[in-house]
């Protein structure tokens, strides 16, 4: 089963969150660990003009790092929600509560029971109605982290989400955060890292060229495009290679 309720209200809530919750979770990302974490890492934000301070907009970056998750957001300026592992919001008593607290609104994930086999389809109706309560929804098109540190082939779930939600799609190039915490290390690293979001793809004018499967793929390489211009990858035709079960909706 999804842990999280299907209902437009369920989703409404997890995008304000309760009373007590929302002042905690500003008091995470104002004051407590976001001013620190921007000093930490440097944070350099360009293009920051390009996020909508509310309503629905979907964020497509490339994917360097476990920390990405929590970079964008504070380079966002406003909570952006995730598809994640359920486990990671589980637990009983403070442990449990500081996990959900953590997890989910600092770091605005939505979980997702990956055990289910239904978890992956439904993947795209999680992200549409967070979209329709008026959230803000991060997607990786790559699907997984790129372990080579390469940008590889988009997957067209961003190109799906755009078109079945109608949200603007804003590019994000996500530079440092591999060196700031690197695969398999637990500890982030003080290393300056840089937030690059681009402006908002022409989804109707890609609308009048294509059709079907080539328009869901002209959506993707254009977001891929335009993140490969800001991050200075090395671009790869191939899809990344998938270690074990990561993002539904890569």
């Amino acid at each position: 089963m999804l842990v999280m309720g299907r209902q437009a209200n369920g989703y409404a809530d997890r995008v304000t969150g309760t009373l007590p919750m929302r002042g905690l979770e500003w008091l995470l990302r104002r004051v407590l660990v976001g001013p620190p974490l921007r000093a930490y890492l440097r944070l350099r934000v360009e293009g920051a003009e390009h996020i909508p301070a509310t309503g629905p907009v979907i964020i497509a970056s490339n994917h360097l790092s476990f920390i990405d998750s929590m970079v964008i957001p504070l380079a966002a300026g406003r909570k952006v929600g995730f598809l994640g592992k359920a486990e990671y919001m589980q637990g009983s008593g403070i442990t449990g509560w500081l996990k959900r607290l953590w997890f989910g609104e600092f770091g605005g994930m939505i979980p997702v029971d990956r055990s289910d086999a239904r978890a992956a389809a439904l993947s795209l109706e999680i992200a549409e109605e967070h979209l329709a309560a008026g959230g803000a929804f991060g997607i990786y098109p790559e699907g997984t982290r790129s372990r080579d540190g390469k940008l590889h082939k988009g997957r067209t779930g961003v190109g799906r989400l755009a078109l079945a939600s109608g949200a603007p799609v804003i590019p994000c190039a996500l530079t440092g955060t591999d060196k700031a915490q690197p695969a398999g290390h637990r500890g982030i690293r003080p290393h300056r890292v840089t937030v690059s979001f681009a402006p908002p793809v022409d989804v109707g004018s890609l609308e009048a060229q294509h059709v079907k499967g080539r328009l869901l793929r002209a959506v993707t390489d254009e977001v891929m495009d335009a993140i490969a211009t800001r991050s200075g990858q090395e671009r790869s035709a191939d899809f990344a290679a998938r270690p074990g079960a990561d993002s539904p909706l890569g």
